[in-house]
């Protein structure tokens, strides 16, 4: 364990990371400030020291991965011309899937002080599927102009779909039965993709 009055390199991501072992291990039900910072390796009253609460806590892990994941998607219109579309988009959504555990969202709606911290976060401008779904559709765009997409397709409605779906995915998933995800998926831009 930590001392005391010692800084820890990395506390908030290493407070998320647990979190969300503390989640996927035992259930949103487990999670109080004592696991995550037991999980964590940390003094106990470390998580109110440096969030408003363990709902405080919870809003800001969810606005974390959000953006995180905002980022991932941000990055893909360098991908314009690299690799195949269906390839390139495959690979965000899966890492989406990944830094978007439905268990660590649900917290976030099951949690009504949470919930109200989250939505605050977003109305002021905390990136959320808006922004992954602008920067699909700059990477279809990207795409489009480069001739790997017909001319006649519609990048925003197709980054809408994608978005869509992989928030639909993800909400609905079964924490353990993830290995069809790959192949739904790949099934789904099969279809967005072959207009």
């Amino acid at each position: 364990m930590s001392p005391r009055g010692v800084a820890i390199p990395d506390l908030r991501e290493r407070l998320f990371a647990a979190a969300e072992r503390v989640v996927a291990r035992d259930g949103a039900a487990a999670l109080t400030s004592r696991a995550i910072t037991a999980e964590a390796d940390c003094a106990k009253g470390v998580l109110h020291t440096h969030f408003a609460g363990l709902d405080g806590f919870v809003a800001e892990l969810v606005l974390d991965r959000f953006a995180r994941s905002a980022r991932q998607a941000e990055a893909l219109e360098a991908k314009a011309g690299q690799a195949t579309v269906a390839d390139n988009l495959r690979e965000v959504v899966l890492a989406l899937m990944d830094a978007l555990p439905p268990a660590v969202v649900g917290l976030a709606m099951t949690r009504p002080a949470a919930a109200l911290r989250t939505r605050e976060g977003f109305q002021s401008g905390a990136p959320a599927f808006d922004a992954i779904q602008q920067a699909f559709t700059a990477y279809l765009e990207a795409e489009r102009r480069g001739g790997r997409l017909p001319v006649d397709a519609d990048p925003a409605t197709l980054a809408l779909a994608l978005v869509g779906t992989t928030h639909h995915l993800l909400m609905t998933r079964v924490p353990g039965r993830g290995e069809g995800m790959e192949a739904t998926v790949g099934r789904l831009l099969a279809f967005l993709l072959r207009s």
